[in-house]
């Protein structure tokens, strides 16, 4: 990027230069009306930096980095680690015994020597869905991988507890074997039918001159296989894969024919085939389709055992979950209904308790009053001791703490562009050796446009953004752009392409190299990422703070057009709040591909609806696009 000219802002009254030296301070804080005389006084030398300094603090900042990526290799090998000893993804048909609510009581959580959780007590009544819910950073994800590995105590020993955390491995597996291989019972059965079978040379089955004690085997596994339903194992293994959005031919396709955001969606689907009594979902909307995402929503509303979730999707927790738990303060409460019902009940509990405050203070008050006009009055001196004394006894009324504000800044555009700032003429495309995308496009974009683009994954969405980038260029047709127009894009790409054993500091500046150091600050700051957290390697920050970091660093550029692939993925609910606030003051245009029914109904003025190799303006509001999806998924 290029640095444009500097320019310094003057006080009004003129500058007198004559016979002034470059390293005397010109201006004196005492000027007269007529003018500001300059100060004679010398500036200190500055030292000279030889080549010899330079390569030194060269060296350091390798050595530094260094030192970073070492540790930052350590964190990822202890990770990969735990993960490999985390429990097989199996089908108990005969369930789990015993008592099935988990009670937890006076644990402690912590990651990286830092506490997150502090005597903390909850309870998982079974059957109820729970909903997590809590700034970025509090432990969330953290709290998951220890109830997931059974690190708190009071976790009965027997009882089945899956997170759906890591995609399954890519191989030649196909999709719906992948799911299937998760009923261990099952493909031991079958496999030892098969071996029966064989044996007695009838693949077929009858009995004829067999053996008695194969014949015998044989039919107490068929009786078991019955028990357990196998016959129906695949249609319910593909009902779930249909659901999340595979079709047929994508179910017989190996697993490692499809990206990381497929096959965490396999690995969904396993942990819906497997049904554990606990269920653990960190942010699963963040790799589905709205199309998977209303399935979703209607699969889980009736799931028969514990569930508990982490989502930024207000509509998926008001419509899944029974009850919401509050992460705050490294404490755990939890509140009856849903999430609109917990705002709700919080917003009331604050205003209450400032109420209290109030009331408290304004008693406290007038007993000081009175203790203090007749402190030294020997007639009122019982009085004032038992002023004093009740004045002692008072205590202090609940303090509920809120959190400071967010606050996201989207530099202005410099520079005015005038429309159509980006133009499609009869544009199509398509990859090679494969299908046609889009035919025959045509619309513009100006700094007042204000879409979201809705549709299933797989339509083109994200090639549409990368189109308007140019980072793909149409197979015929012709995409003008304005040569001032500058663009941010920002997608998970970006997000997973930070260099985690950085700081976001040390981001900043290797993507800047010219930037100052106050300047990376600042601009991380406009997005929440304060000095703490700056200074912070990125594999310790959550992954809401990982897409702030990297929305910072996309915008440093003071881009006139926003392009935004599901930006609201990882963001807590606050920083989503946040972020709608930014768009709103944000004085460019806004193209988003989301599925976030809050982000878009707040932020964007149109939907563009992807469909048949079009896209076309949807007359209506995104709750309507939801119904129209549902309406079409039942016919």
């Amino acid at each position: 990027v290029e640095a444009g000219p500097a320019y310094r802002a003057l006080e009004s009254g003129p500058v007198h230069l004559e016979n002034a030296d470059t390293k005397q301070l010109l201006f004196d804080s005492d000027a007269t009306a007529s003018g500001r005389s300059l100060i004679t006084q010398q500036l200190p030398e500055l030292p000279t930096v030889t080549e010899r300094d330079l390569q030194k603090i060269q060296r350091k900042a390798a050595k530094d980095e260094a030192t970073q990526r070492a540790a930052f290799e350590a964190h990822k090998a202890q990770a990969d680690l735990a993960l490999q000893g985390s429990a097989p993804v199996i089908v108990r048909n005969a369930g789990s015994s015993g008592c099935k609510d988990i009670h937890l009581d006076d644990f402690n959580v912590s990651n990286g020597g830092k506490d997150l959780i502090a005597d903390a007590t909850v309870m998982f009544a079974f059957g109820r869905r729970y909903g997590l819910v809590g700034r970025n950073g509090t432990g969330k994800s953290t709290l998951l991988r220890a109830l997931a590995a059974h690190e708190i105590r009071g976790i009965p020993k027997n009882f089945q507890i899956l997170h759906v955390e890591q995609e399954v491995v890519g191989d030649d597996t196909p999709v719906i074997e992948a799911v299937l291989a998760c009923d261990t019972e099952r493909s031991e059965l079958l496999a030892e039918e098969a071996a029966l079978l064989e044996k007695t040379g009838k693949k077929g089955g009858g009995t004829g001159d067999e053996d008695a004690a194969l014949v015998t085997r044989l039919n107490k596994v068929y009786a078991r296989l019955q028990e357990i339903d196998a016959d129906g194992a695949e249609a319910r293994a593909a009902t779930i894969l249909s659901g999340l959005s595979f079709d047929a031919a994508m179910m017989r396709r190996p697993t490692k024919t499809f990206s990381g955001g497929w096959r965490m969606r396999v690995a969904l689907a396993r942990a819906l085939f497997v049904e554990p009594d606990l269920l653990l979902l960190d942010e699963p909307t963040n790799h589905l389709d709205l199309h998977a995402v209303l399935w979703l929503e209607e699969y889980l509303v009736k799931w028969p055992k514990t569930l508990l979730v982490v989502s930024h999707a207000r509509e998926f927790l008001n419509c899944v979950c029974t009850d919401i738990i509050h992460l705050h303060s490294q404490k755990l409460t939890t509140y009856k209904g849903d999430y609109s019902t917990f705002v709700g009940t919080m917003t009331e509990r604050i205003r209450n308790a400032k109420r209290a405050a109030e009331a408290h203070e304004v008693k406290r008050k007038h007993v000081q009053a009175f203790i203090d006009r007749f402190r030294f009055n020997a007639n009122r001196a019982a009085l004032v001791q038992s002023r004093i004394k009740a004045l002692e006894r008072m205590a202090d009324v609940e303090q509920v703490e809120e959190d400071p504000d967010y606050i996201f800044r989207f530099p202005e555009p410099v520079g005015v562009i005038a429309p159509p700032v980006i133009a499609f003429n009869d544009v199509s495309f398509g990859y090679k050796n494969g299908p046609t995308l889009f035919h025959n496009l045509n619309f513009g974009l100006d700094l007042e446009s204000r879409f979201a683009i809705v549709g299933p994954n797989g339509i083109g969405k994200s090639t549409l953004l990368n189109l308007i980038s140019g980072g793909l260029e149409p197979t015929s047709g012709h995409i003008q752009r304005n040569p001032k127009v500058r663009m941010a894009t920002f997608s998970q790409h970006h997000v997973d392409g930070l260099d985690l054993a950085l700081t976001p500091l040390q981001v900043m500046m290797k993507a800047y190299p010219l930037i100052k150091d106050h300047e990376a600050r600042a601009q991380l700051g406009s997005f929440g990422i304060n000095t703490e957290l700056a200074s912070q390697p990125m594999y310790t920050l959550s992954g809401g703070q990982k897409n702030r970091v990297a929305l910072a660093k996309l915008t440093y550029t003071r881009p006139h057009m926003l392009l935004l692939d599901e930006p609201s993925n990882h963001l807590d609910i606050d920083a989503v709040n946040a972020l709608i606030e930014g768009l709103a003051m944000f004085k460019g245009g806004v193209l988003m591909v989301s599925h976030d029914q809050f982000l878009i109904e707040a932020t964007v003025d149109e939907l563009w609806m992807c469909e048949g190799g079009r896209v076309q303006p949807f007359h209506g509001t995104f709750q309507e696009y939801k119904l129209r999806l549902k309406t079409l998924a039942k016919a």
